[in-house]
């Protein structure tokens, strides 16, 4: 499988395949998207792929606006679940507090709540989900969006490019990262549990 995701790196379809993994993964948390983030990166770094060196600008850009507009996609999707979210919602006591604390974070403009949810796992779906479902403004909601994006997609891009010219070998560069990015995601899912409601 990391055979074929390497031959996939020195392709330009990487920056589609980041893209359409970024943007689904709202929906499901499982897919790869920081890992092929990183092993895109690692291949710049290294550059050594047979036809094609990804940019890791264009990579970058192509990471922040895929997550931006998945957020917004479940952020629409959520709002428009009416009553029938709102009781799935209700049913669950750890899903009903993450949507009281985010709805209060947002209405006191305290929005690094979004952003440190985008690195833990699972935490941009239930930011998200749970923006549109408390109705909350969209343009309350979208700057910090597009901050939590830029801020992963930039973090990531920098662990496998940085991490490749530090380390030198790409394949431990990116096993560096890849604990490097669950290590964030770690840190990042502590601190919004023990946010103050």
């Amino acid at each position: 499988m990391l055979e074929s995701m390497g031959s996939l790196t020195g392709s330009p379809w990487i920056y589609a395949l980041v893209a359409l993994s970024v943007l689904l993964d709202v929906f499901l948390p499982v897919l790869p998207s920081g890992v092929l983030v990183i092993m895109a990166a690692t291949a710049a770094a290294a550059q050594t792929a047979a036809h094609y060196v990804p940019d890791i600008l264009v990579l970058t850009l192509c990471a922040t606006t895929a997550s931006v507009l998945g957020d917004l996609v479940a952020y629409r999707l959520a709002r428009r679940g009416g009553a029938r979210l709102d009781r799935a919602l209700s049913r669950s006591r750890r899903l009903s507090g993450a949507q009281e604390r985010l709805g209060a974070a947002l209405a006191k403009g305290g929005g690094a709540l979004v952003v440190l949810a985008r690195f833990a796992p699972a935490g941009r779906s239930v930011v998200s989900l749970g923006a549109g479902a408390a109705h909350r403004r969209v343009r309350d909601f979208l700057p910090w969006s597009a901050l939590a994006g830029l801020s992963w997609a930039t973090y990531s891009v920098a662990l496998g490019y940085l991490g490749t010219h530090w380390l030198g070998t790409p394949w431990l560069a990116t096993a560096v990262s890849l604990v490097a990015l669950l290590g964030a995601g770690a840190v990042a899912t502590y601190l919004v549990r023990r946010r103050p409601a």
